[in-house]
């Protein structure tokens, strides 16, 4: 039997003893139950959200929208939410939400589809917003936020408890400009880790290999395996449409590590371009592991054509024939049936490259804004800033919890608890470059231009020539 949904439950016998007095001295108020203001409002608004800082206080007498919503204050209520969840990830969503649903009586009816990006814009700009949508590309929803159809949500989320939640890069993330300056856009929920090493745990410790803990001591890894007869990296980069991406990852990855996480995000808003040094020189790191035949997997020219769920299954062949994959937590959904985790494989952190960057993790995750504002979206964007809200889901498996609050108890598995605990400790978070960069650049010649150096077909310079021009497109 699932336990009821908890945030405290003297709080919430206060607030309903205060709830009760307030209704018998009077027979309507602002703070009493069920509001026909909040059953009538119309389920979209206008196209342009309301981002004036008018600030209101996160708290008042009655309590966070938060509180009062588990006081039963809006009970009866209905938020719409859209986003790209389809499938299993829906029923996932969906079962994360039910003990607040049936705790507060309001009703998050959600809408999924596999045509999120085109949707929602057309929905957006047409004036027929949803309360809530779930923006996994950052991005786009900034083109949202540029054009004031987004809420601050800062109006009424405590920064306090903001700050005491999430690590401070998800929230230096969330903030976005607006027209009439910078924004808080949304709220993080769910996310997952790319800065992961995956490999064959039992024949990697029986061969004797170690977990490197600096880049040099990996390169040096990738040389000893190389000397023992095998490549050491299983890499493809294959991907229909979107060849090229598992690629730009790496970069990404690699930049983190090599230079301030200032230039990071000049570099993805096209203020510090691809042919700079700086991000040449990340190029020149990948390339002393992808362009060494002696350390991949088929070698270089295998790359670009292996599809990159396919580029796994060499690691777990008897012997492997490669040893090491750098992916994030999805890629475990590509490996041979059967196996299991912490023995069969296990992961280790993508080793930092100069100390002075720390320990820097590359993150994916879902950012929920909101553009409608009544007290129930204002209460169900509260409850996504909580642990709670995605508790059965990190338990179910497969996702990693951006909050705090959220224990390591609920990874079902070891190699996931751990991925929970890189992104609390990690010492700068920062989303995947490619999803942040315009269409052009990102999902355009980002993807191109690097397939093309991996390839042959161009040289290092010229490819990062050809990327750039992305940006004026």
């Amino acid at each position: 039997m699932k336990k009821p949904f908890k945030f405290g439950y003297t709080l919430m016998l206060s607030m309903v003893l205060i709830m009760a007095l307030l209704v018998a001295a009077c027979s309507s108020g602002s703070g009493g139950s069920n509001s026909t203001a909040s059953e009538e409002a119309p389920a979209t608004a206008t196209p342009e959200a309301s981002t004036e800082a008018t600030k209101e206080p996160a708290g008042n007498a009655d309590g966070s929208p938060l509180e009062q919503a588990l006081a039963g204050n809006y009970k009866g209520t209905k938020v719409s939410m859209f986003g790209p969840f389809v499938d299993v990830d829906q029923v996932k969503f969906e079962e994360s939400i039910k003990a607040f649903e049936e705790q507060t009586g309001i009703d998050i009816q959600y809408e999924g589809s596999k045509e999120f990006e085109a949707t929602i814009s057309i929905r957006i700009d047409g004036g027929n917003a949803p309360d809530i949508s779930d923006f996994p590309q950052p991005g786009l929803l900034a083109n949202f936020v540029k054009s004031g159809k987004v809420i601050d949500v800062s109006q009424f989320l405590d920064a306090d408890k903001l700050k005491g939640n999430y690590n401070q890069s998800w929230l230096d993330m969330a903030t976005m400009e607006g027209p009439n300056g910078s924004i808080m856009a949304g709220v993080w929920n769910r996310s997952s880790v790319k800065s992961l090493v995956w490999y064959p745990k039992k024949e990697f410790d029986d061969a004797g290999y170690t977990v490197p803990k600096t880049w040099d001591e990996l390169l040096a890894l990738t040389e000893q395996i190389a000397a023992d007869g095998d490549p050491a990296w299983a890499i493809g980069i294959e991907s229909g449409a979107a060849t090229g991406w598992p690629a730009t990852d790496w970069i990404e990855d690699i930049m983190l590590r090599t230079t301030t996480p200032e230039n990071y995000d000049k570099w993805v808003k096209g203020e510090l371009p691809f042919t700079d040094p700086v991000v040449k020189n990340a190029f020149e790191k990948l390339s002393q592991i992808w362009l060494n035949d002696d350390y991949v997997y088929g070698g270089r020219k295998s790359i670009v054509t292996t599809a990159f769920g396919d580029s796994v299954t060499p690691m777990f062949d008897h012997p492997p024939k490669a040893w090491l994959h750098r992916q994030a937590s999805f890629i475990t959904s590509f490996f041979p049936e059967g196996l299991k985790s912490g023995e069969d494989y296990d992961w280790f952190y993508l080793p930092s490259i100069d100390e002075a960057y720390g320990n820097p993790v590359l993150v994916a995750g879902d950012l929920y804004a909101m553009h409608n504002d009544r007290p129930e979206v204002r209460a169900v964007m509260e409850f996504f800033t909580t642990g709670e809200s995605i508790k059965t889901w990190v338990q179910s498996g497969g996702v990693i919890a951006p909050m705090n609050d959220a224990s390591l108890d609920w990874y079902p598995t070891d190699v996931e608890r751990r991925m929970g605990e890189l992104v609390k400790n990690a010492s700068t978070l920062r989303f995947d470059g490619s999803d942040l960069m315009p269409g052009s650049v990102g999902a355009g010649t980002f993807w191109k231009g690097t397939t093309d150096y991996i390839s042959g077909t161009v040289d290092l310079d010229g490819a990062l020539k050809e990327i750039q021009s992305g940006f004026n497109n």
